[in-house]
C-alpha cells in the first residue's frame, strides 16, 4: 500500500542544522581600523610627518602585532602547524623589523632611506620564513610522485610568473641599473624583491588548492593575508610606482591590512573552524569547480607564460635570453608533469575498476538486500539477494518507492527516525539502526533489521530478514511470562497485569478483585494416580478456569496446584452489588473446578477453596494479592470447598500467629512448657487404668496455650519434632520415677505416624529411652492417628511390630474419624482403639451417633482389643458408653489434666467415683491401658 503523496515527498526531506553565528564583532573592528587607515593614507594623514610616522612606525605596530599573535597561538597549539605559525610571527618580526629600521631613517634622522640598508635586509628576510611556513600548511602528497608533481607546479607557476615579469620590467630594471652603473648590491636588491614575491606568489598559487582540512579557515585567512602582503610588494617594486612611492601613502593601507589579518587569522576564525566541523558537509557545485581550478592552475600559468613571449615575437620585440631559457624550462616541466599524470590516471584507472569489480562482487554475493534511495524515496538500486530475501526481483523494486514496500502501521515511526538520523551532525551519528516490516513477493510481512547510511543527500539501506529471530524472541518472552504446562500467564505475568490494573485508568476502582484459587485433594491424586495424570488434571482445571473468566479478565497459575484470576472493575458504584457479583463468579468457579476430571479411563474429583479480596484505594499489588492468598487458606481451613472473601482480622490473625510461632522457637529451650497427665478411668469400677501425657505451654508472659493452640502454629515444622522429642522423653522419664514409687501405672504418649518415622527422629529413639530409664514392659503406650495419607503403611507397619516386641502397647487415635481406619486395623497390630471426641460428644444426643459408636465398639471387642472413650465430660456419657460396651474413659467426668502433685495423689487414691454401681470387671490386659489425647481441641485445665 502506498503512503499519501506528502508523506512520500517529505520521506527524505531534511532539516538544516542549526549553527552557531560567526563572530562578526571582531571581523567588523578590523575591517573599521584598516579602512580608516586607508581614509587617512588616501589624504595624506593631515601632515607630512604624521604621513611619514604611520607609513613606518603604523606598519611596523600592525606588523609586531601579526608577529605576537602568530606566536601566542604556536603556543597554545597543539598540533602539527605549529611550526608553521612560529615561521609567520618570525616572518612578521622582520616586516617589523624593516618598518621601524625605515622609519629611524625617515621620521628619526629625517634623512632618505639608503640602498642598500639593513631595512632591505629585513625586508628580503620576510619572505623565507613564510614560504616554508606555506609548505608546513599543505596537505603533504601521500606519494613520490605527488612530490613531483608539487615541484612541478610550483616551477610551472613560479616560472611562468618570472618569464612574464622579465619580459614586462625586470629586464628593464635589469638593463637601467646597467646603464646607471649601479653597484652588484643594488642591481640584486633591485630583482631579489621582484623574485621572492613571484615565489612567494607560487607557494600561494600552488598550495592554495593542496591546503589540509584541518583549521582551514585559519589556513586561508593567513594566505589571503600574504597574497595582500605580496601583491603590495609587486606594486611597490614596478619601476613607475617605486619611484613616486613616499611613505603614508595608499599602498601603505594593503601592507597594514594584510599584517592585520594575518593577526586575526589564528584566533578569530576558530569558532567558525567549530561551526564548520558542527555543521554536515553541504554537497555543493563549488566543490567540482574548485577541483579543476587545482587541475587546471599550473597549465593557465603556462599558457600565460606563452601568450607573453608570442606577444613579444609577434610585435617584433628581442626576446630576451633569460625569456627564452625560463619558457622552455617551463614547458619541459608541463610535458614531464603531463607524463606523471598520465601514467598516474592509468594506474588509478586499473585501481578504480578493480576496487569497482571487488564491491560489485562483494554486493551481489551478498546475503544482505543493499538499497539506494534517492532523496526523494525512489529506489534507485537493488542488491540482486531481494529475490532470496524479500521473493522479489531487483529490477522491479528500481523505480518503486520505499514507502510503498513498509507496512502502513511502521511507517510514520520510519519516517520519523530518519528525519531524526538526517538532521544530526554525520560526526556524531554517522549510522542508523531501523526495524520494520517490510512486503514480501508473495504478500507476507517481513521482520526487517536495515542499517541506514547517509548517501548524496539520500539513504543507503543494508538489510536483512530477522523474521525468525522476532518470532523467537516473542516465544521466548511468552514463555517466560506464561506456565510451560497450562500457557496460562505466570505469577510474574499476572503481577504485573494486577498492577496495570490497580495504576491505570480505573485506578482505585473497588471493583476490581484477585481471586487466588488452590485445588483441595490435588496431592493425594497425584500421588495416587501419579504425575503425568496429576499434569494432565492441571490441564484440564486451566481450561476451565480460562473459559470461566471474561475477556477482559486474567487466569494465571501461580505454581503447583495454586491459580489465581483477576476480575476487572467495572467502575461501578454499587460496592455491594459488585461484592455480590464478584462472589457469584467465584462460586461458579468453585463448581466448575470441582466437577469430576476424565483423567485415563478413569475419573478423579477435587474440589476448589477460593479466596476473594478486593481493591482499596492506594492498595498495592503485593497486598491485594496478599489478602487474596489469606482469604484462600481461611476457606480452606474452614473445610475447604468454600469462598471465603477476605477481612481485615484475617491478616492480625496472620501476625499473631507469626509472634506465637516466634515465641514458640525459644519456649522450649526456656523451660515453658510443662507435661500435664490425665488418667484414664475403668468405666466400671473408676480405678485409674493409666495416664495419658498432654504438654502444655504457660508462656513467659503468663498465657496458658493448649496445643489445639501452639500446635497448629508450630504445624509441620523443625518446633513439633523437637516438641515430639521432648514429650516422649519427658513422659517416659516421669513414669520411671512413679514406677520406683509403687504406682505401677502405665503412660500414653501421643505420636502421629508421620512423625513416627521420621528420620529426624532417630529410629532406636524409644529403645534407647526404654533402657535408659528401665521402664518396664507394658508401661508405655504409643498413641498412632489414623489420618495422615501420606505414611506407606509398609514402614509403619514394620515399625509398630518392633516397637510390640518390646513390650510397647499401641493404640489407634482418633478411630471412626480417619478415612483409612479399617485399612489400620487391617493391617497394624493395634492393642487398644480409641474413639474420637466427636463420636463422644454427641452419643447420648444423636441416635444415629449412637449406633455408629455401638458398631465401633463391637468391632474392637470381637477383635480382642480393648476400648477407651476420649471427651467424656458428663454422667450420661458415662452410662451411655459403659452400656454399649466401651471399657475406659477419659474426660472432665472424672478429671482433667493434673500435675505431677496431684497425679500422685489421685494414684494413692486409686479410684474415681463413677455413676451407678455395676459389677467390678477385669482391667484391661496387660496391666494399664495406654492412651494418646484426644484432638487439639482439649479440655479446659483447671488452675494447679
Amino acid at each position: 500500500m502506498s503512503a499519501p503523496a506528502s508523506a512520500r515527498a517529505a520521506f527524505l526531506a531534511r532539516r538544516p542544522a542549526v549553527g552557531r553565528a560567526p563572530a562578526i564583532i571582531p571581523r567588523l573592528l578590523i575591517g573599521l581600523v584598516c579602512a580608516g587607515y586607508g581614509v587617512g593614507a588616501a589624504v595624506g594623514w593631515g601632515s607630512a610627518r604624521l604621513a611619514l610616522f604611520m607609513g613606518d612606525f603604523g606598519l611596523s605596530a600592525a606588523a609586531l602585532i601579526a608577529a605576537v599573535s602568530c606566536f601566542l597561538f604556536a603556543r597554545s597549539a597543539d598540533n602539527r602547524f605549529r611550526p608553521a605559525w612560529l615561521l609567520f610571527s618570525l616572518s612578521s618580526l622582520m616586516a617589523a623589523a624593516g618598518n621601524a629600521v625605515w622609519g629611524w631613517y625617515e621620521c628619526v634622522r629625517e634623512v632618505e632611506v639608503p640602498s642598500p640598508s639593513l631595512a632591505d635586509l629585513f625586508f628580503l628576510c620576510f619572505a623565507p620564513p613564510a614560504i616554508v611556513g606555506l609548505l608546513v600548511l599543505a596537505k603533504r602528497p601521500v606519494t613520490r610522485a605527488g612530490w613531483v608533481c608539487l615541484v612541478l607546479d610550483s616551477w610551472l607557476i613560479g616560472g611562468s610568473l618570472l618569464t612574464l615579469s622579465w619580459s614586462l620590467a625586470l629586464a628593464h630594471t635589469a638593463h637601467l641599473a646597467d646603464v646607471e652603473g649601479a653597484s652588484v648590491a643594488r642591481a640584486a636588491l633591485s630583482l631579489a624583491y621582484p623574485l621572492l614575491d613571484i615565489v612567494l606568489v607560487s607557494m600561494v598559487l600552488a598550495l592554495h588548492f593542496r591546503r589540509s582540512s584541518v583549521n582551514r579557515a585559519a589556513v586561508n585567512t593567513a594566505i589571503a593575508a600574504l597574497a595582500l602582503t605580496v601583491l603590495c610588494d609587486a606594486l611597490f617594486t614596478s619601476p613607475l610606482l617605486r619611484q613616486t612611492y613616499q611613505s603614508g601613502q595608499l599602498l601603505d593601507a594593503g601592507w597594514f591590512a594584510g599584517s592585520l589579518l594575518l593577526a586575526y587569522a589564528p584566533w578569530g576564525v576558530a569558532r567558525d573552524d567549530e561551526d564548520a566541523a558542527d555543521r554536515p558537509v553541504s554537497r555543493t557545485t563549488s566543490r567540482p569547480i574548485s577541483g579543476s581550478l587545482a587541475a587546471l592552475t599550473p597549465y593557465l600559468a603556462a599558457a600565460v607564460c606563452t601568450l607573453g613571449i608570442l606577444y613579444n615575437v609577434i610585435e617584433g620585440r628581442r626576446v630576451d635570453r633569460v625569456v627564452v631559457f625560463t619558457g622552455c624550462a617551463v614547458v619541459l616541466a608541463l610535458v614531464v608533469r603531463q607524463g606523471i599524470m598520465l601514467v598516474d590516471n592509468i594506474a588509478l584507472t586499473q585501481e578504480l575498476a578493480q576496487k569497482e569489480n571487488h564491491f560489485r562482487s562483494l554486493v551481489q554475493g551478498s546475503s544482505d538486500v543493499i538499497m539506494i534511495a534517492a532523496p526523494t524515496g525512489i529506489l534507485r538500486y537493488v542488491s540482486p539477494a531481494a529475490a532470496g530475501v524479500y521473493g522479489r526481483e531487483a529490477d522491479d523494486l528500481v523505480g518503486a518507492e520505499l514507502s510503498s514496500i513498509i507496512h502502513p502501521e511502521d511507517l510514520g515511526r520510519v519516517v520519523h527516525e530518519v528525519r531524526k538520523f538526517l538532521a544530526a551532525p554525520p560526526g556524531e551519528e554517522p549510522t542508523t539502526r531501523i526495524e520494520c516490516r517490510f512486503r514480501s513477493g508473495t504478500g507476507e510481512w517481513l521482520n526487517v533489521e536495515s542499517t541506514v547510511n547517509r548517501h548524496q543527500g539520500g539513504l543507503i539501506l543494508n538489510s536483512r530478514d530477522v523474521t525468525e529471530r522476532v518470532r523467537l524472541q516473542a516465544q521466548l518472552q511468552h514463555n517466560a511470562e506464561h506456565d510451560p504446562l497450562t500457557d496460562l500467564p505466570n505469577r510474574a505475568l499476572f503481577t504485573d497485569r494486577v498492577r496495570r490494573a490497580l495504576g491505570g485508568r480505573r485506578a482505585g476502582d473497588a471493583g476490581t478483585a484477585v481471586l487466588f484459587i488452590d485445588l483441595d485433594g490435588f496431592k493425594a491424586a497425584n500421588d495416587r494416580l501419579g504425575h503425568q495424570a496429576g499434569d494432565e488434571l492441571l490441564i484440564q482445571a486451566a481450561r476451565r478456569l480460562q473459559e470461566s473468566v471474561r475477556s477482559g479478565d486474567t487466569a494465571a497459575r501461580l505454581g503447583g496446584d495454586e491459580f489465581a484470576a483477576l476480575i476487572v472493575g467495572d467502575g461501578g458504584r454499587d460496592q455491594t452489588a459488585r461484592e455480590y457479583q464478584v462472589h457469584e463468579i467465584a462460586d461458579r468457579l468453585r463448581l466448575t473446578l470441582s466437577q469430576p476430571y476424565r483423567i485415563g479411563a478413569g475419573e478423579v474429583r477435587v474440589t476448589a477453596s477460593i479466596g476473594v479480596a478486593f481493591a482499596e484505594p492506594g492498595i498495592t499489588p503485593n497486598d491485594l494479592m496478599r489478602n487474596a492468598d489469606l482469604a484462600m487458606y481461611r476457606a480452606k481451613a474452614g473445610g475447604k470447598d468454600r469462598v471465603e472473601l477476605y477481612a481485615p482480622q484475617m491478616q492480625a490473625e496472620v501476625v499473631r500467629r507469626s509472634e506465637l510461632a516466634a515465641r514458640l522457637r525459644t519456649a522450649l529451650r526456656d523451660g515453658e512448657f510443662a507435661l500435664l497427665h490425665q488418667p484414664v478411668v475403668h468405666l466400671a469400677s473408676g480405678t485409674v487404668a493409666a495416664v495419658a501425657a498432654q504438654a502444655r505451654w504457660r508462656s513467659a508472659q503468663g498465657i496458658l496455650f493448649t496445643p489445639a493452640e501452639f500446635l497448629r502454629v508450630a504445624e509441620d515444622s523443625d518446633r513439633t519434632a523437637e516438641l515430639g522429642r521432648w514429650l516422649l522423653e519427658e513422659a517416659v522419664e516421669q513414669a520411671a520415677d512413679r514406677s520406683r514409687a509403687g504406682h505401677q501405672v502405665s503412660v500414653a504418649v501421643r505420636l502421629s505416624a508421620r512423625r513416627l518415622l521420621d528420620k529426624g527422629m532417630p529410629f532406636g529413639s524409644v529403645e534407647a529411652l526404654l533402657t535408659r530409664y528401665g521402664l518396664p514392659s507394658g508401661a508405655l503406650m504409643i498413641e498412632v492417628a489414623d489420618s495422615d495419607p501420606r505414611v506407606s503403611f509398609d514402614e509403619l507397619e514394620q515399625r509398630l511390630v518392633a516397637l510390640r516386641r518390646l513390650g510397647v502397647r499401641i493404640a489407634l487415635d482418633g478411630f471412626g474419624s480417619g478415612y483409612a481406619a479399617i485399612n489400620a486395623l487391617r493391617r497394624l497390630p493395634i492393642d487398644v482403639l480409641k474413639l474420637d471426641r466427636g463420636l463422644v460428644e454427641g452419643v447420648v444426643e444423636s441416635a444415629r451417633l449412637h449406633k455408629i459408636t455401638s458398631g465401633l465398639l463391637r468391632i474392637a471387642c470381637d477383635l480382642g482389643m480393648q476400648s477407651v472413650a476420649d471427651g467424656v465430660d458428663v454422667p450420661e456419657q458415662v452410662l451411655a458408653l459403659r452400656a454399649m460396651g466401651c471399657t475406659h474413659g477419659q474426660g472432665m467426668a472424672f478429671s482433667g489434666p493434673l500435675d505431677e502433685y496431684r497425679l500422685r495423689r489421685a494414684l494413692v487414691r486409686g479410684e474415681f467415683p463413677v455413676p451407678g454401681s455395676p459389677a467390678v470387671q477385669p482391667v484391661l490386659a496387660g496391666g494399664s491401658v495406654p492412651l494418646l489425647t484426644g484432638s487439639h481441641a482439649e479440655t479446659p485445665v483447671p488452675p494447679t
